[in-house]
This record gives structure tokens, sequence and C-alpha cells, in this order.
């Protein structure tokens, strides 16, 4: 057969056969390059959305040293002051699933962190409260058809779905946020630009405008010689009342912090007081404001879970958080609060409006559950020091309400202001429990409790009965933890008697230790000098949150749902946390945070819901200028990082397992 030779397929001018034949060589060319090489590039869209679930995970207890950190993002974009910015705009995202680029950043097995072009347009949210939007409570068409509001449903979570995939738009004029500690006392207006606050407080002090700033005097409604004073004087009070109720009723009187029993030998013991930053490390503020209390506790060591509802006192959590103080979003209505059981070592309610005996008193019993046993209740609110007719109701079915669940009042008096309060104690024994004439309320079934979170703390109604007192695996009841600071690393009553368990919990403590010394603080591209409000997505014993104690951070650790409850380990630490779904929207402002970590998170997650509702959520609560610091495989760092570069973050890989980025203050027009 002859043979066709390209000198005659010219001279024939069968110049389509010769196009066709040439663009097949050379992509049999690029196919057969692409086919033998080391490193398999195959990674698409339905790659993220369809993760694979056998996933391995690394042991987290192994030995980093410092290394180089590998700059995949050469991208700058020139942020205005009105938080427009100068680079492309979203038109450039257009929404083409079938042309992904992906480029090979690493020859390094290891370190190999793949590009991917996700061509997402991204939309901004909209509506009059897209700047602050909160999308499980901000859900308007699920409020309106709920049938009732009277226990406050309407302040409670009401996810969308699906997840809603747009940016929050920024105020205009935002800047980046005041630093602590200045931050405190003044923040930006732009920032959190809500004036209904200043007027409807100006009397008490909560919030003043001056310039282009929010200042924060420390003034209350209960406050009115200042935040400080009051402070100081609920410590006080509950000392010197506590010394007399002793001595009076049996005889005791006080040498230092210890009594002695007269009549019947010797006898000393330790008295329980407050002590604030010693005994006293978590509290809980309910209906805080804008946090002056907790934000003032810090000077004494400790530090408050500070919660109110998103209502018609306008951003007051907001505030908050932006002045860099612990707060969230929640309220005491018809479901258990996302903490664990005997968690607070005080709770505090300073005119906090809610109903403690409504329903029955399941308010008051939602206290009682997350109140460590021993631990107080200060309560300052019109019923204690007022005597019209409507605060003497509320007064005497208090007293009944507390005197059912074996509340024991240990103070009751009235400043030099006019101010009142009361303090209560939960019992450190069931004693009181079981010679109470009526069990009513009664206990709790023990068989209630169950050891993955969702089960228990997850959309779970307020329970009508009191949880018994938590007892070790010899039938003892579980004592107070340590004294701060010796309770950061002492081991937590709560920690499981399993052999190796007090032995695990010492090896994580210095792996964090280690880690956070010698590679986050050390070596990652991240200013920690701009960093205040962290958030921990998987926080385990709390190891990364315990590991920066000593410097000028606070942590929120979050314990998923559907992973090992370790949060009461994180309070018996002497730190905060909450359980959360990362399926869903978290119940805080946008721009709220300056550092996310998650350690081994993506892997379970991902089976369950999409990596870029993860991502989206995870850009809304962080602000701009604000980092992530994750530790995964690297399928999952190569399945979060495009979503991520796709908002136009920049992001980088270190040591082939921490990827870090940075939000920029892009947002789409």
């Amino acid at each position: 057969m002859a043979m066709i030779s390209v000198q005659n397929l010219i001279k024939e001018r069968k110049y389509p056969f010769i196009f066709a034949f040439v663009v097949l060589l050379v992509s049999a060319t690029i196919f057969f390059l692409y086919s033998n090489s080391s490193q398999s590039l195959a990674f698409s869209l339905g790659d993220l959305q369809n993760p694979n679930p056998t996933t391995t995970r690394p042991s987290q207890n192994v030995t980093v040293s410092p290394d180089t950190t590998q700059n995949v993002d050469d991208t700058s974009y020139n942020t205005k002051s009105d938080g427009s910015n100068d680079s492309n705009s979203s038109n450039d995202y257009e929404n083409n699933n079938n042309k992904n680029t992906i480029t090979n950043i690493d020859n390094n097995d290891h370190n190999n962190l793949l590009i991917v072009d996700l061509k997402i347009k991204w939309e901004a949210c909209k509506g009059s409260v897209a700047v602050d939007y909160i999308p499980c409570l901000d859900n308007s068409q699920a409020i309106k058809e709920l049938k009732s509001r009277r226990h406050m449903e309407h302040r409670e979570r009401h996810c969308p779905q699906p997840s809603p995939r747009c940016l929050a738009p920024l105020p205009n004029g935002y800047k980046v946020p005041v630093r602590w500690p200045k931050s405190r006392d003044m923040i930006w207006y732009d920032n959190v630009p809500h004036p209904k606050l200043v007027e409807y407080k100006k009397d008490q002090h909560w919030v003043i405008k001056k310039g282009d700033f929010l200042v924060f005097p420390g003034g209350g409604t209960q406050f009115k010689d200042g935040v400080t004073n009051y402070i100081n004087f609920i410590e006080k009070v509950e000392s010197i009342d506590l010394i007399l109720f002793l001595f009076l009723r049996y005889g005791w009187f006080v040498t230092g912090y210890s009594l002695v029993i007269l009549g019947k030998g010797i006898r000393q013991f330790t008295l329980p007081s407050i002590e604030w930053g010693r005994r006293t490390r978590v509290i809980l503020d309910v209906g805080c404001g804008v946090a002056s209390f907790g934000g003032y506790l810090l000077d004494k060591d400790v530090i408050t879970m500070s919660f109110a509802p998103k209502d018609e006192h306008e951003a007051q959590i907001q505030f908050a958080l932006e002045r860099g103080i612990p707060a969230t979003l929640s309220v005491i209505g018809t479901q258990k609060l996302t903490f664990p059981d005997n968690a607070f070592d005080l709770i505090h309610c300073a005119r906090c409006r809610v109903h403690w005996d409504a329903d029955g008193g399941k308010p008051l019993m939602e206290l009682n559950r997350i109140l460590r046993p021993g631990g107080f209740f200060v309560w300052s609110a019109t019923p204690v020091y007022r005597d019209d007719e409507r605060d003497r109701n509320v007064w005497n079915s208090m007293v009944a309400l507390t005197k059912s669940i074996c509340w024991k009042v240990v103070s009751k008096t009235v400043d030099s202001s006019g101010i009142g309060l009361v303090i209560y104690q939960k019992p450190v024994s069931s004693s009181c429990y079981e010679k109470r004439q009526e069990n009513n309320p009664p206990l709790c079934d023990q068989q209630d409790k169950k050891t993955i979170p969702w089960t228990r703390f997850w959309y779970v109604p307020l329970s009508g009965c009191l949880p018994r007192l938590p007892v070790d695996s010899m039938g003892n009841l579980v004592g107070w933890p340590t004294q701060w600071p010796d309770r950061i690393s002492s081991k937590p009553p709560s920690l499981t008697s399993l052999s190796d368990a007090e032995e695990i919990f010492i090896e994580d403590t210095k792996h964090w230790s280690s880690l956070v010394s010698d590679v986050y603080l050390d070596g990652p591209a991240i200013n920690w000098s701009s960093v205040r409000n962290i958030m921990d997505m998987n926080a385990g014993y709390g190891g990364f949150a315990a590991a920066l104690i000593d410097l000028s951070y606070w942590v929120m650790n979050v314990v998923p749902i559907h992973m090992e409850d370790t949060l009461p380990i994180i309070f018996d630490r002497g730190l905060i946390g909450i359980y959360h779904d990362w399926c869903e929207s978290l119940n805080t402002y946008p721009r709220t945070y300056d550092l996310l970590h998650a350690s081994f998170l993506f892997r379970n997650l991902t089976q369950r819901c999409d990596i870029i509702d993860v991502a989206v959520e995870m850009d809304r609560i962080l602000r701009p200028g604000g980092y992530i610091l994750v530790q995964d495989t690297m399928e999952m760092i190569n399945k979060l990082n495009p979503v991520l570069r796709s908002m136009h973050w920049s992001t980088s890989l270190y040591q082939g397992q921490f990827l870090v980025g940075n939000k920029g203050f892009w947002r789409p027009k």
C-alpha cells in the first residue's frame, strides 16, 4: 500500500486533514506526558461536593519542627477605606464548572498544594440585614410561620435550607478594628454603626458616641457606681454575709479563709467563697448588654461567657465582640443552651429580663443544669430590692422555686446606690434532694445521659427535671476544680476514669504547647499582634487554647456535635466553649473573629455537608485581615483552598499540613 506523504498532502491541498492530524498528534503527546507524571492532578468541583469518606486522619501527636513557608498567592488587592477594592469584580468569577484550571505548585509529594479555579460567581447578601446577616437568626420566613412567640421562639435558631451562599458586605467606612486592650473602652463607630443603644441607654452610660468612636465608660443599668465597684461589691458582700450567716446559725467563726466550729471540738473547713480569679474562673453573664461586666472581670483573671439574644437592644453582642470581649448570641427560650452540665462556676444576671418561673420554672432549672455544684447565681433585679406588688409576686415565686431545687440564699443586700442583689448557691450533695417533701421537680433519669453532644444539647427541649449531681466511677461526688491558674494543667474532674485517660490528656497538653510555641507562633505568616478573638473550630481537650493562655488572646472552643464530648473538660480547665454543628451557621455576627483554627475538622464534616458552605461561614465570621490556620490532610486542604481563593483570600501551605489563609477586604459588587 502506498504511503501517504506530507508532501503529497500539501500538493493536493488537503489542509483540513493536515490540521486535524496535527491536533491529534499534539493531544496524544500531552495525554502521554500527563498520564505518566508522578503526581496525578485529577480534581474537580465534583470532588468538592462528594468527598471521599475513607480518608484517614493522621496522628496529632507528631513532633513538628519549623520549616519554610510556600506562598501560593502572589496577588494583592488594594483596599479602600470604604471597603471597596480595585481588584476584578465578581463578574470575572463566572460559574463554569467545566473549565477548572489546575496548577501544581510543588513537586514534593508531601507539600503539594493544588490551585483550582472554581469560577464561582459570588454574590453579596441582600436585604436590610445584609451587613449583619446571621442566617439561622435572620430567617424571617421561618419566624413568620411560628405558631407561638411566648417563650422567645422567634429568638431561637431557624436555619434556612439550603444554606445561603452569599457573602456579607462590609459597612461603609469599615476600618481595621482598634487593637486590644484599647478596644475594651473604644471601637470604630463605622465598624458597628448602630446608634440605637447610644440614645436608648444614654442615662445608664452603656455606650457613648464620641466623634468617630463608640466609647464604653463601664456603666450599666445596675452599675450606677461603675462596673468595677459593682464587681468588688459582689465579692465583698458574699464573703461578709456568708461569715455572718455561719456565725449566727451555727456558732462558727472565721479565720482568714477557714472556719472553726465551736462546741464540737476544733474542726476546720475551707470556706467556699467567690474569690474572683482563684475559685471562680469561668462565669456566664445572662443578658449581658454590651458585656462590660465580663470585660472588666478579665482584669481579675476571670473569663466570662457573655450572652444575649439578637433583639431590640441593637447589636449588643456585636459591640462586645468588636471590643474583644468573649460573647455569643443565645436565648433562654424553649431549648437547652449549648453548654454542658455543671460547666460554670458562677452565673450572673443583672436585669436580664428572664422570667425564671415561667413554664414551671424550666428557665431556672436550665441554669441549675449548667451551674457547677457549689457554684453561685448572682441575681441583681428589682424584685430583690423593690416592694411593689409586681416585684413582691416575682420574689415570692423565686423563693418557692429556688427552695424546690435546693438552692440556698448566701447573701441578700442593697448597695449604696440603692441596687440590690441576692446570691444563691447550688448544693454540693444530694441530701437536700432526698429530703424534699415533694419530689417536684423530679430528678432526671440517669439513663438520659449520652456521650455524643447532639443527642443532649442540640435543638433539645428544656427539661423539667433536676440533673443528678455528677459522680466519678466510684460513685463519689465530683469535686471543685483546682484553683486558678493551676486549673489549666491539672487533671480535669470530668476526665474519664479509663486507665490511660490522664496520660492521654497530659500528652495532648504537651503536644499543643510544643506545636503552638515552636510552629504556630514562630512559623506561619500570621501577624499575631493583630489577633484578639480566636475560635478553635474543633477544640478537643482545649489544648490549643491552653497553650495561648499567657498571651493577650481569648479562645472560643467549639466542640462539634458529632464528635466526642470534651466540652466538660474544657470548662474544668478554666476555659470557655460551645457545642456547634458546622453544617449550619454559627450564632454570631459577621466579622467577629480575628483567627479561626481547625485541626482535622473537615474529614468527618464533609461526609455530612458541603465544604463550600463551611468556607462561606468561615468567611462570614472572620474579620477582613483575619486569618485561618488549618491542620489537616492534603486531600482536605486541597478541597478547602480553592474555595477560599475564589473569595479572593490569599493562602499558603506550611510544612505540608498547615493551610494559612488571609481574608482581604474584597466583596462582590
